[in-house]
């Protein structure tokens, strides 16, 4: 199950990026911090959506063209098997993804987008964690035991990204906001990449339960009640404990970037600081904060 793997790299990877970003331009412009939902780079403005992108394609061929035996998900009479409905349920939250970043890029580069540019990238987003809730719900896959838990688990933490985006729309100003939902996402990325291990990898069951092999495709199954009701205790202890990691590592983070950026805004003029923070958002924070650097010098 390696595409819950670069699924749950690609989650962890933009909700690290957007964790420090968010820390250092709300310590960089505290007083006038309005939240976005991807940050540009110096070398190219659209990397992070480029880079969701690039995930979501990679995900949706392994899905409906690598996983498959025979290389493409459908029967020879061109309708689809039972045993492929979950990869079509896969691709889907991904291809969701995709939508968000593909329109996300062209409503930045359309003049006559940008009143709404906030609130409709917010809203793609918020649709995109919806698909995958609602997928992940009613999914057609048996989730049942320790599967189920960790499915289970998962849909909160997706419900979080949900909710703390849809509330980026009406409350832009608030770093809590992004906070959370950086930190969700971050969570979901590892969630899903310790699903692809735990659930899936041959070794890592539970003591009690095994692999089986059922409609082209391997679930957990426990050999009695006891090791059922062990198994399923074990991933809520396996969530609290990554909970504090997850915790620790925000916060840490969030001390060690407020420090570091904080003191830096005391040596940047008023005039340059208040510039600054209206271009944070559109532009380069790291050019941004170099350039102001260089004409402090000068």
């Amino acid at each position: 199950m390696e595409g819950h793997e670069l699924l749950g790299f690609g989650f962890f990877i933009v909700g690290l990026w957007h964790l420090f970003n968010h820390i250092k331009l709300h310590a960089l412009c505290s007083n006038s911090y309005t939240s976005t939902l991807w940050f540009p780079t110096r070398k190219s403005k659209y990397i992070e959506l480029y880079f969701i992108i690039a995930i979501c394609i990679i995900f949706i061929a392994m899905e409906l063209f690598i996983s498959p035996v025979h290389h493409q998900p459908f029967d020879p009479d061109g309708t689809i098997p039972s045993n492929h409905l979950h990869n079509f349920e896969h691709s889907s939250m991904a291809l969701t993804f995709l939508v968000y970043a593909t329109f996300a890029i062209v409503l930045d580069r359309e003049k006559g987008t940008k009143k709404l540019q906030h609130g409709l990238t917010h809203l793609l987003g918020g649709i995109a964690f919806a698909q995958q809730l609602l997928l992940i719900h009613l999914h057609s896959a048996d989730h049942m035991g320790p599967e189920g838990q960790y499915h289970l688990l998962l849909q909160l933490l997706v419900l979080i990204c949900l909710v703390t985006t849809l509330m980026g729309i009406g409350l832009p100003k608030s770093f809590l906001v992004s906070f959370v939902r950086s930190v969700s996402i971050i969570f979901q990325g590892v969630w899903l990449m310790v699903m692809g291990f735990m659930l899936w990898t041959p070794g890592y069951e539970a003591k009690g339960c095994f692999l089986h092999h059922k409609e082209g495709q391997y679930v957990i199954r426990c050999s009695d009640e006891e090791s059922l009701h062990r198994a399923i205790s074990l991933v809520n202890i396996e969530f609290s404990w990554l909970l504090i990691i997850v915790t620790i590592f925000a916060m840490s983070l969030y001390l060690i970037l407020g420090t570091k950026y904080g003191e830096k805004v005391e040596y940047v003029p008023l005039r340059k600081e208040e510039q600054y923070c209206e271009d944070g958002p559109n532009n380069d924070i790291e050019s941004q904060y170099q350039m102001d650097s260089m004409q402090q010098k000068t």
